[in-house]
This record gives structure tokens, sequence and C-alpha cells, in this order.
């Protein structure tokens, strides 16, 4: 590759921000930290590490000293995966991001797709990496967490009238513009809750909603963060917006 090529590579995707939430991720970080950053040459890769008891912010430390695109942001615990995204959603815009990718770091959102959700964006404010655009495409998940999923799908789409074919889905790309919009000092939710709770905050500001086609891998390595309580939180949730958004309505009449 020329370098012409490279410096237009480059100038592509600065000012992208890939910010990708840890937890215990000691095993997958050296991984797919550098794949990102190949994917996406010129971008910033934001690690926002909730104080991995496994030392996975540490690791990211030392990474950091030796790449200048590659930052940290430490927590001081773990709060849950919808704070982290907040952090570090708001540490990038300080930092003058203008496009913003939101993915896990074990490799269930897969860095191949990375170009197509940030080149999407030429035509939405949020680009979705989609599981259930083309049928289902979803790899080694049991079936009881297979028929959970698309029926919580249909299920928000029936309360919240979105026209999103997977409203669930944590692989995301912003627009800077697009979370102007959303009132993240106001986001209380967290796991798919918080997923649903952004995309409506969006979709009701009036963004452009686009997705692309993924095909979503359950995790290699650790565990997956799915538990009863972010099940039950999911499930109240569509209404809630709903209900706030009528509310905030009424009380401007």
């Amino acid at each position: 590759m020329t370098d012409a090529a490279v410096s237009s590579a480059d100038d592509r995707y600065a000012g992208v921000w890939v910010v990708l939430p840890t937890y215990n991720e000691k095993e997958n970080l050296p991984a797919i930290a550098p794949v990102i950053l190949d994917r996406l040459p010129g971008c910033t890769l934001l690690v926002v590490d909730d104080s991995s008891p496994d030392g996975t912010g540490d690791l990211a430390d030392g990474m950091a000293a030796n790449n200048p695109l590659l930052k940290v942001l430490h927590r001081a615990g773990k709060e849950g995966l919808g704070k982290a995204y907040i952090a570090g959603f708001q540490h990038a815009l300080e930092a003058g991001a203008e496009r913003l990718v939101q993915m896990d770091a074990d490799w269930s959102h897969d860095p191949r797709y990375l170009r197509s959700l940030v080149d999407a964006l030429a035509d939405h404010d949020l680009v979705i990496g989609s599981r259930y655009l083309q049928g289902v495409s979803v790899v080694n998940w049991p079936l009881h967490r297979l028929i959970l999923s698309t029926f919580a799908n249909r299920y928000i789409r029936a309360v919240t009238r979105m026209p999103v074919a997977d409203c669930t889905s944590g692989f995301r790309c912003w627009r800077r513009e697009a979370l102007a919009r959303v009132p993240l000092e106001r986001i209380v939710s967290d796991g798919y809750a918080f997923l649903v709770e952004m995309l409506y905050e969006a979709h009701r500001g009036g963004c452009s909603v686009g997705e692309v086609p993924i095909i979503f891998v359950e995790r290699r390595v650790g565990q997956s963060k799915m538990s009863g309580g972010v099940i039950f939180e999911s499930a109240y949730m569509p209404w809630r917006v709903v209900l706030r958004r009528a509310t905030r309505g009424s009380r401007t009449t």
C-alpha cells in the first residue's frame, strides 16, 4: 500500500472512537484490540474497565503505553454495562469524537463488520449490527435463549412501534449529533434494557436508524453477563420509555 493510500485510510476513519467496556476480559482484550485498530485505521479505541479483578485494566494500560490510539478509562467498580457505555460516550465526545462505535470485547461482535457499520453512517444517524435482518444469524446459542431474544424483539417492536429488526443488538455506530439527541444523564437502565432505552430515545429524537446484517457468535471465552435481573428489566423497559415519553408530552401541553 502506498503512503497516499495509507493516509487516505487514516483520514477515512479519523474521528471514529470505538467504546469497548470490559470486565474480566483479560483473555480477550489482547487479541481483539489490534484487530479493531486494524479494521478501522486511524480510529481510537477506548477501553472502559470497571476495575476488573482479573487485571484487565492493568493489561489495557500496558497496551495503551505502546499505542497512542488505545485509551483506557478506569471506573471505580462494576456498575453495569449501561453506565460503562455512558461514561465511555461522554469521554469520547469530550475528546472530539465524530462517530462512535459500541461493541463487546468477547468476539460476539466480530470486528470484520466494523467498516460496514461506520460506512453506513453516510446515510443514517445510527446504525445497528442486526442479527435478524436476514432471518436469524446467531451461532452457538441454546434454543431457549434464541427464542427469548426473538420474542423480546417482537415484543419491543409491538410496544414501542420502532421499525427496527434487532432492538437489542449492542453492536452499534452513532453519529455525534445522534448521541446529542439522547438525554444520557437520564438513562438509568442496564443490559438489554439500556439498549432499548437508548434506541427509543434516538428514534423519538428523530434519528434515522439503519441496520446492516451481522452474524452473532456466542462469546469465545469467559462467562456471559446475562442475569435474571437483566431479563426482568428488559421486560418492563419498553413500557417505561413509552409511558415516560407520554408523561413528558402531557406536561408540555
